[in-house]
């Protein structure tokens, strides 16, 4: 199996999700109320968990979901799982922010569940977002390879291609960039044969030391996410991946 937990989830529809998110909510706030909202996130994990549990409802905290492709695999945590059914990340952030939605957009991807829950413990009040989302794996599965800028020079090439076309159609689109990145990094010979530190300096200053994942010693890849529209991004990477093996690469 490419994704695999040890919790057998139980996705439920929207008003299922809203009358267990009803319990959930009335015990966060009454953490945050006896606890204040300095504490650390493992102390409401572990307070949000017992209330639940005293109240009957099943709470499984830091539950592994495993992606697998291959001999590479990477593990995630989800915060708390409840009735089997409910999927909760905490934080104790200054406030939410979008990288707390896409981590719990890519568990919910990964576990083939439609609804989620952000709690913020450090706000004035207990802070919240839904998350939601239709997709699911099938639809995940179906995507258009764009190959005309593609060309393929050497064997590592086509290794790369295959194993990236091998990823998405095992895992789907959508999950977290840097699952894809990993992945891809490891299946071209791991960190230390591809992850290079390239060298910057901006007229006198510098040099600075970025890393830069290569397949090739003049090849480079990026995973923006983005569609096709972001030239901007693109060429910045091409400015950054520019081989040049006199000089320090320009920036600015």
């Amino acid at each position: 199996m490419p994704i695999s937990s040890p919790l057998l989830l139980n996705p439920v529809n929207q008003e299922a999700f809203a009358q267990l998110d009803y319990e959930v909510m009335r015990h966060a706030f009454e953490c945050q109320r006896q606890l204040g909202r300095l504490c650390d996130e493992v102390i409401y994990q572990n307070d949000l968990a017992e209330r639940l549990q005293g109240a009957g409802l099943a709470a499984r905290k830091e539950v592994p979901v495993t992606a697998t492709h291959g001999d590479f695999a990477k593990t995630y945590s989800l915060d708390l799982v409840v009735a089997h059914a409910g999927i909760y990340e905490l934080k104790t952030a200054r406030d939410l922010a979008g990288e707390h939605e896409a981590q719990l957009l890519n568990y919910l991807f990964l576990c083939g569940a439609q609804h989620g829950k952000l709690i913020n413990f450090r706000s004035t009040q207990v802070q919240s977002r839904f998350i939601n989302t239709s997709l699911t794996l099938t639809e995940r599965r179906q995507f258009d390879l764009e190959l005309n800028r593609w060309k393929e020079r050497e064997q590592t090439d086509q290794t790369f291609r295959e194993s990236l076309l091998g990823l998405l159609q095992d895992w789907g689109c959508w999950l977290d960039l840097a699952l894809y990145t990993k992945a891809l990094i490891h299946f071209a010979g791991g960190e230390s044969h591809v992850v290079k530190r390239v060298p910057l300096a901006r007229g006198g200053h510098g040099p600075w030391d970025s890393a830069l994942a290569s397949a090739q010693p003049r090849d480079s890849f990026l995973g923006d996410g983005v569609d096709g529209r972001n030239c901007g991004l693109r060429a910045s990477f091409a400015r950054l991946a520019q081989p040049n093996a006199s000089a320090h690469h320009p920036v600015g």
